[in-house]
């Protein structure tokens, strides 16, 4: 079960750090990535975080945003910096379904166990 939370009401340019927890014995040899979907909109890919703690972002986010995991706690992190009203979504984590794999933008579709999300409002 993945749990995520510390979404909330922030203005634009403000910052955001989001966590979520993973119920796994095996969380250090799975990639983890945050996801988020804007009303009326798909899904769409945030960021990863790879077993060996490679990264990966959307365009949109690059520069701004920062995942890390801390593998002792089984938690994944989103730190969001100059946050924009279009970063407004229910942000969701999930995890890789194949462990100790390289982390490629193909990979990201096999990523699930979605869990609760925590919503993000940016205000201009």
């Amino acid at each position: 079960q993945l749990q995520a939370s510390g979404g909330g009401l922030v203005q634009a340019g403000g910052s955001l750090r989001l966590s979520c927890g993973a119920s796994r014995r095996t969380f250090s040899s799975y990639a983890m990535g945050w996801f988020r979907q804007a009303p009326g909109k798909d899904r769409e890919f945030v960021a990863a975080i790879s077993w060996g703690f490679g990264v990966y972002y959307a365009d949109s986010v690059k520069g701004r945003f920062t995942i890390s995991r801390d593998n002792d706690k089984s938690t994944v992190f989103l730190q969001m910096n100059s946050l924009k009203p279009e970063d407004t979504a229910v942000y969701y984590c999930a995890v890789d379904s194949v462990a100790r794999r390289l982390l490629t933008p193909s990979n990201l579709a096999d990523f699930g166990s979605w869990g609760r999300g925590t919503l993000v409002t940016v205000s201009s």
